[in-house]
């Protein structure tokens, strides 16, 4: 498999599940802020959601080799790692280890798959 396929399916991926993970916290009533930071948390996820949304874009338009793919699965990978930057500060701050660690996790891989971007450009456009 090529590695722009791959890159594609680690976009689509990750933004299905930072969809499905927020599902999952307002469901289970794991999103406390809304009730102590309304505001806050309400841009918060919005940022991430619109994160989810160009990821799952940019990798369907690296799948099916449209012209504007390569620009979009940037953009959405410079949003990925804008977040993985910002958002494991509330888990350093509690202690979560397990969450810690796959935000380190999806860091490295996020750049790996711009570096490849980069270094593989021509497979990755039309």
């Amino acid at each position: 498999m090529k590695i722009n396929k791959i890159a594609a399916g680690y976009s689509i991926f990750v933004g299905l599940s930072m969809i499905g993970m927020w599902i999952m916290f307002y469901c289970t009533g794991e999103i406390p802020e809304l009730n102590t930071k309304p505001a806050e948390i309400g841009l918060h996820i919005t940022g991430e959601m619109i994160t989810a949304v160009v990821l799952i874009i940019g990798g369907y338009a690296i799948f099916t080799k449209k012209s504007w793919g390569l620009q979009v699965y940037t953009l959405s990978m410079g949003m990925l790692l804008y977040t993985l930057i910002v958002s494991p500060g509330y888990y350093v701050q509690r202690g979560e280890i397990p969450f810690i660690i796959m935000f380190s996790v999806l860091f490295l891989l996020s750049v790996l798959f711009i570096i490849f971007s980069i270094i593989k450009r021509e497979g990755f456009r039309n």
